[in-house]
């Protein structure tokens, strides 16, 4: 069977919605279109025998790439197809130089991606349900899309997660204002967290903080979203990010393992309170 890949256009957001709802994934409109913002020539579409049935999204932040959105349609799975996505998005980043690829892997993509010269990292979880109320959110600081809480904020991410992810952050403030805040002490960032809404739940993350920062910013969080549907997702080796999430009442709904291609970095898994790629929704 004839497969191609061509580059993805907002003409192409109907086909992945309709392939995240055949997956059950969360990614909504806005999803869709802040992956083509972000990065416009790393998102493609995979056709079968010149019929689009596939995506797949590459971004680069600096010297680190995250390959996301590996959605076949049902009639066209174990066809070739992802893989020859796959292929395509790694030449891609091949060719703009990038250092280190990663991505989140369910148990039955990771054989795929080891096949193509991914190793795991570190093991994470998604918990999911919906929080119960709690008293009243702390009066935290809302960071602004531009200015030096901005500059701050983005600072101490990349000093935790070791990538430059600017442009995501700046994306994701401004979209969930009312889900966004951040911690100071001192007059230094401590940590913050943010979000979004998405099909089936509101996704929590990333929140990036330090061990004073995370347990507030995580119930604060919670208490902005109770009575909600929401998703999580954490290391496994963050145990007072697992303990607090357990204690809301969330449960397990899958887990991922973080794999990468290339030059591993040295990311802060202790900072991590609840982790969150480009694409997720």
């Amino acid at each position: 069977m004839m497969i191609s890949v061509r580059p993805m256009t907002t003409a192409d957001i109907p086909l992945g919605l309709k392939l995240a709802r055949q997956a059950g994934w969360n990614q909504i409109e806005s999803d869709w279109r802040r992956f083509l913002a972000l990065q416009p020539d790393g998102c493609f579409v995979g056709e079968l025998q010149g019929a689009a049935v596939a995506t797949t999204a590459a971004f680069i932040f600096g010297p680190v790439a995250w390959i996301a959105m590996v959605l076949v349609d049902i009639d066209s799975r174990r066809k070739g197809v992802a893989t020859t996505l796959l292929k395509h998005a790694l030449d891609f980043l091949d060719e703009k130089g990038v250092e280190t690829v990663r991505l989140d892997a369910t148990a039955a993509g990771q054989p795929v991606y080891e096949k193509l010269g991914f190793v795991p990292e570190y093991p994470l979880t998604r918990y999911m349900g919906t929080v119960e109320p709690s008293p009243k959110p702390l009066a935290l600081m809302l960071p602004p899309t531009i200015g030096w809480q901005l500059n701050a904020i983005v600072a101490f991410d990349r000093r935790m997660t070791a990538t430059p992810r600017e442009k995501m952050l700046a994306r994701l403030f401004e979209e969930s204002p009312e889900i966004t805040c951040a911690l100071y002490r001192d007059g230094q960032v401590e940590g913050y967290v943010t979000g979004r809404r998405g099909a089936n739940a509101t996704l929590i993350g990333p929140c990036i903080a330090t061990a004073y920062a995370g347990p507030i910013l995580l119930s604060d969080t919670f208490g902005r979203c109770a009575g909600q549907p929401v998703f999580i997702d954490v290391p496994r080796d963050n145990t007072p990010a697992i303990e607090i999430v357990e204690k809301s009442g969330l449960t397990i709904q899958r887990h991922f393992t973080r794999m990468c291609r290339g030059e591993r970095i040295k990311d802060h898994v202790e900072a991590i309170w609840a982790s969150s790629g480009p694409e997720k929704g």
